[in-house]
C-alpha cells in the first residue's frame, strides 16, 4: 500500500526533503570562509578540510556523513515512489552509491595536508591515484556517481517529459558543473596552479545545487507514481 495523505505520496515528499537537505549540507565547505582553516581556497582541495590533522575536521566530516545518509534514504524512497523507468532507476541507484561513497570519504580521510606539514607525503597523482590512497578511490566513486545522477535525471526529464525544472535550471547547473570539472581535470595535468581550488569549489557547488534542484523538481514536478502494469517508454 502506498503511503499517501490526501493524494500526496509521503515517500516522494520525504525523498525531496532529503535531497534538498543533502544539497545544503554538501555545501558545508562554504564555512571555510568564516573559519580559520589556514587553507587557501584558490589552491587547496576540499578533501583537505577534513584531513585528520585539520582543526575543523569533525565539522566537515559530520556534514559529509549526514549528507551521505540523507542521499541513501532519498535513493530508497525515490525508487519506491517514482516510475520504474530505466533512467530514473539509474539515477536513484547512483544516488545511493553517491551516499555510500560520501560517507566512506569522511571515514577514510587524508592523513595530513602537505602544505602545512613538511613530513606529509604529497597526495598521489598520475593516471590512477586511486591505487595509492583509499580516499582518492572513494572521492572518484562519489564524483562519478553524482554525475550519473545529474545526467540520468536530466535526460529522463527530457525523454519522459518529467520534472520541468530539470529541463531548465537543472540543465543549466549540469552544464556549469561539467565546465568546472573540465577546468579541474585539464588544469590538474598542467604545470602551475590555474585556480584548481576555485574549479573544484564551483564543481562541488554545482553538485550541491543540482541536488537542491532535483529535490524541488521531485516535489513540484509532474511525475506519476509507479505503475507496474503500465507500458511506458524506457
Amino acid at each position: 500500500m502506498r503511503s499517501r495523505t490526501e493524494g500526496v505520496d509521503i515517500r516522494r515528499v520525504v525523498a525531496a526533503i532529503c535531497l534538498i537537505l543533502a544539497g545544503l549540507l554538501y555545501s558545508a565547505w562554504v564555512a571555510e570562509f568564516f573559519l580559520d582553516t589556514g587553507l587557501d581556497p584558490t589552491t587547496s582541495f576540499l578533501s583537505e578540510l577534513d584531513a585528520r590533522d585539520q582543526p575543523y575536521r569533525e565539522f566537515f566530516s559530520t556534514a559529509d556523513v549526514v549528507t551521505g545518509s540523507l542521499m541513501i534514504l532519498a535513493a530508497i524512497l525515490g525508487f519506491l515512489a517514482t516510475p520504474r523507468r530505466r533512467l530514473v532507476v539509474t539515477g536513484w541507484v547512483a544516488s545511493g552509491i553517491f551516499g555510500i561513497a560520501t560517507i566512506a570519504d569522511a571515514k577514510l580521510p587524508l592523513e595530513c595536508v602537505a602544505a602545512d606539514d613538511p613530513s606529509c607525503p604529497i597526495e598521489p597523482s598520475g593516471l590512477f591515484p586511486q591505487l595509492h590512497h583509499l580516499h582518492a578511490l572513494t572521492s572518484t566513486v562519489a564524483v562519478f556517481a553524482i554525475f550519473t545522477v545529474m545526467i540520468a535525471f536530466t535526460v529522463a526529464a527530457f525523454r519522459y517529459r518529467l520534472y520541468p525544472l530539470l529541463r531548465t535550471l537543472g540543465l543549466a547547473v549540469l552544464i556549469v558543473t561539467t565546465l568546472a570539472t573540465a577546468w579541474l581535470l585539464i588544469a590538474d595535468n598542467l604545470p602551475g596552479e590555474y585556480g584548481l581550488g576555485i574549479a573544484q569549489r564551483i564543481q562541488v557547488g554545482g553538485m550541491s545545487a543540482y541536488l537542491v534542484v532535483l529535490g524541488c523538481a521531485l516535489r513540484l514536478g509532474v511525475c506519476p507514481s509507479p505503475q507496474p502494469n503500465s507500458t511506458v517508454p524506457r
